[in-house]
């Protein structure tokens, strides 16, 4: 019994409490957001994405460039408004135009690629919420990345063993992955029975835990290179927002590509 008690307070002390409201919190904004759909969900992402940017400057050391860097992604973010053309090429070319920009003012690719890194996603969640069973799509892909973050923390807390990649990041093994790719399965299967999630993104959804997984490594690699252990201090137990979304990055453009190949088929 005394030797158990050590790791229940590594499952389930402070920490968990502190990173399980924030969470909670997190949730309830996203959902509410994501449930109005429409000027509601592209603010939130737009600030979130600004923020993220904010931060992105820090981890690679451009801190002079900041506020320019984040007025080139706001400039990339406005026209995927319900006001302007929304997700689609032209959006995606004034993206790709503002990373260019920065690239040239700056003469280094590491800034700029923070504004697509950064805009991407949002274009992607924009896209998937204005399909005709958007609200179900959005909330699976953003739902699917808490799910292997929920299933990898306790299933590495819990089972621990070998490290994935520990000069990179200490703290992410083997049993981390299976349990968030398992939880991710879970949860599309539930909503698969539930809701009529399509078959083929119930298919996609252990791959995209572990797109998730490579995600959450880019970013601890990005901290290391630069000696923090956080991308922030926004949300406690948590970091960063880069800290928070790194797994959601990669994914949600993967889905808004799988959703639009599926509808492309569905066509032909």
């Amino acid at each position: 019994m005394v030797a158990a008690d050590p790791v229940r307070r590594s499952l389930f002390g402070n920490d968990l409490a502190v990173r399980t409201l924030s969470g909670v919190v997190l949730v309830a904004i996203a959902g509410v957001a994501l449930w109005l759909g429409g000027v509601a969900f592209w603010l939130l992402l737009m600030a979130g994405a600004l923020t993220m940017q904010h931060e992105w400057a820090g981890l690679v050391g451009r801190l002079e460039r900041r506020r320019l860097s984040m007025l080139a992604l706001m400039a990339s973010l406005s026209m995927l408004s319900p006001f302007a053309d929304g997700p689609g090429f032209l959006s995606f070319g004034f993206i790709i135009g503002g990373a260019f920009f920065i690239a040239t003012i700056d003469r280094s690719f590491k800034l700029a690629w923070g504004v697509f890194y950064c805009a991407l996603p949002v274009m992607a969640l924009l896209y998937l919420r204005q399909q005709d069973n958007g609200l179900l799509l959005a909330f699976w892909t953003m739902a699917t990345v808490w799910a292997t973050d929920v299933g990898a923390y306790f299933a590495g807390r819990g089972i621990g063993g070998p490290k994935i990649a520990p000069s990179i990041s200490p703290s992410k093994t083997w049993a981390g992955l299976a349990g968030g790719m398992i939880a991710a399965l879970g949860f599309a299967l539930f909503m698969h029975t539930q809701f009529a999630l399509p078959y083929v993104l119930v298919l996609a959804s252990a791959p995209l835990a572990i797109i998730a997984q490579m995600g959450d490594f880019l970013e601890s690699w990005m901290k290391r290179q630069a000696g923090v252990k956080d991308s922030g201090t926004l949300i406690p137990g948590h970091g960063g927002i880069l800290d928070r979304v790194d797994g959601l990055v990669p994914v949600a453009p993967v889905v808004a590509l799988l959703v639009a190949g599926n509808a492309f088929w569905a066509l032909g």
